[in-house]
């Protein structure tokens, strides 16, 4: 029998059982009632000197061997998100090369899959000032100028652009309207449709009041503006807020043909499938959902994928059945403090055979205690969200054992 040893916050040890892996079914075709998009992290080199403040050191091979994986689930992959630890260890050198190298694998992904997925489909990468310094200084001159900077080589990779948060921006803007006149011209300069991403203060504090408001409902003003000065130029709206309040009113909304793209790990199973809800653009009710764009797709793609492809045939009860026994397991790898849940990603790849160590960038391994990883063992296993059970036991297991935990 295969068995997990978990710890609590005690020190105390208890066995569980290991549960069979679900027998999930790949698509044979795209996924078709929702946009997918699963934001993958950065696997190191183990052997590297991925310290904290060092240069990032990426093992490419596991990298772009994780996001085939997502691809062959239907999904597309949102990388160079704040999963690939953006802000928190990938130095720009890394991330424009991430950039090139997904964009290149999408390529030739696409080309072998048949099903008429464009790179774009496939990958979409976010687009930032990080290679500023930072807690420096800048013009709002300079930050365009650093977005463009990062936009042109995700462009010339193929990949959708995603305009991220920017910690530069949000310490240079002095009212609503220097954020919509960034905006304008770095979606004025896309060659494509962009994603704009609105990733809240849980996520990063230094992202306090970004759109020039503390209030959501001040600050989606400042986003529809900025979607209404450049009509079909915005794809989609990424919200990450950890609010479904304000993802419900802001879907309803958005213009025809800009889509919403839940990155509420929180409440993703019912933002994502069908439900009445008030509409404030209309008035009365109509029946909305959301898309997808989340970091806990990536420890979950299986089940994203199933859960889809159940929609696909219109069943939102096999829907349900397979979603939302996950949902506890996503709200323990995102528990506060939110930003340090790419170590429970990490964690997760690595026991599902992903990966060949739980190493990360910048040694963010380190970032989530035995406890805290415990229980994402025990919901994991809940949910059926390894894919190895024998393998993500006995990683799991040693690893106890390495910190004298027998």
């Amino acid at each position: 029998m295969t068995s997990f040893t978990l710890i609590g916050a005690d020190g105390a040890t208890r066995a569980i059982e290991a549960n069979p892996a679900p027998s999930f079914a790949k698509p044979t075709a795209p996924l078709a009632s929702r946009v997918a998009y699963a934001a993958a992290h950065v696997v190191p080199l183990a052997w590297a000197d991925n310290t904290p403040g060092r240069p990032a050191e990426v093992d490419w091979d596991a990298t772009i061997g994780f996001r085939r994986m997502v691809w062959s689930w239907g999904l597309g992959v949102a990388d160079c998100m704040d999963t690939a630890q953006r802000n928190l260890g990938m130095d720009w050198a890394a991330t424009a090369e991430l950039m090139r190298r997904s964009g290149a694998a999408a390529r030739e992904y696409a080309a072998k899959e048949g099903w008429g997925r464009s790179v774009a489909d496939l990958v979409c990468v976010g687009v930032n000032t990080d290679q500023l310094e930072q807690g420096g200084d800048y013009t709002l001159r300079e930050i365009v100028d650093a977005y463009l900077e990062q936009l042109s080589v995700c462009e010339e990779a193929g990949d959708g652009p995603v305009i991220m948060c920017s910690r530069h921006l949000c310490r240079t803007a002095q009212s609503p309207a220097d954020y919509i006149k960034a905006y304008d011209e770095v979606i004025g300069a896309a060659r494509t449709p962009v994603i704009l991403h609105w990733l809240g203060e849980v996520f990063d504090a230094q992202l306090h009041g970004y759109f020039g408001s503390t209030d959501w409902h001040e600050a989606s003003k400042t986003v529809l503006t900025i979607i209404e000065h450049n009509p079909g130029k915005v794809r989609g709206v990424k919200m990450s807020l950890l609010d479904a309040d304000s993802e419900r009113y802001m879907r309803a909304m958005l213009p025809e043909g800009t889509m919403m793209l839940t990155g509420d790990d929180f409440h993703y199973v019912d933002l994502i499938r069908d439900a009445e809800q008030d509409d404030p653009k209309h008035g009365g009710r109509a029946v909305m959902h959301s898309n997808a764009l989340l970091g806990a797709f990536s420890v979950l793609a299986p089940h994203a994928s199933a859960a889809i492809q159940a929609l696909d045939r219109g069943d939102e009860a096999e829907y349900l059945r397979i979603l939302e026994p996950t949902q506890a397991l996503a709200q323990q790898v995102f528990v506060h403090p939110t930003e340090f849940y790419k170590t429970s990603v990490s964690f997760m790849s690595w026991l599902n055979g992903h990966q060949p160590a739980f190493q990360m960038v910048g040694g963010l391994q380190s970032a989530r205690s035995l406890p805290n990883l415990s229980r994402v063992v025990e919901l994991a296993n809940a949910c059926g969200a390894f894919e190895k059970p024998e393998l993500a036991a006995e990683r799991w297991n040693a690893l106890l054992a390495i910190n004298g935990i027998n």
